[in-house]
């Protein structure tokens, strides 16, 4: 009896790693962002170059995608090639959270800038109006300033083709 007590511990452990490789690679999707179908909140940045502030009245009057990312990102540096693709048919706005300036723009010019406009969020005021829970996230924004759509995460190839090109066509 003594020597099944020993194996207790071992067979508790060996049940906790079974139920966590069950859920290895199976992610719950993230709700839906509450800001669909309404406004975006009001927000004010700096911008990164040149003068003006970014608010959603400045980005009133056509689709746009706004995209939160930072230098620090990880995920940001994947999904960086599918927005340079995209700019090519899309405007492209950026939130550069948490950031010193100076690191966004060695970022960019590392890598390459597919944002029209970049809006400085170094203190994270406009991520919480939005939402945000980690970068990169992205908005598709109609031309009236109503949030039609939200990523949460990397933006594919595939994501891009199946959802959000044919929206932001639908929406000019």
């Amino acid at each position: 009896m003594r020597r099944w007590k020993l194996w207790l511990p071992l067979l508790a452990f060996v049940v906790l790693l079974g139920g966590v490789a069950m859920r290895i690679g199976k992610t719950e999707p993230p709700l839906p962002s509450p800001l669909i179908g309404k406004p975006l909140p009001a927000f004010s940045l700096a911008l990164l170059d040149g003068e003006g502030r970014l608010t959603p009245e400045s980005l009133k009057g056509r689709a746009v995608l706004l995209n939160v990312f930072g230098s620090w990102c990880v995920a940001c540096v994947e999904e960086h090639p599918m927005l340079l693709e995209a700019a090519r048919s899309a405007e492209i706005v950026g939130i550069a959270w948490r950031d010193k300036p100076e690191d966004t723009r060695a970022w960019l010019a590392k890598r390459g800038n597919p944002y029209r406009t970049v809006g400085l969020d170094p203190d994270s005021r406009a991520a919480l109006d939005l939402g945000i829970t980690g970068a990169p996230e992205t908005f598709v924004v109609g031309p009236d300033g109503v949030v039609a759509d939200k990523i949460t995460g990397v933006i594919t190839p595939a994501l891009w083709r199946s959802r959000i090109a044919p929206l932001l066509e639908r929406l000019k």
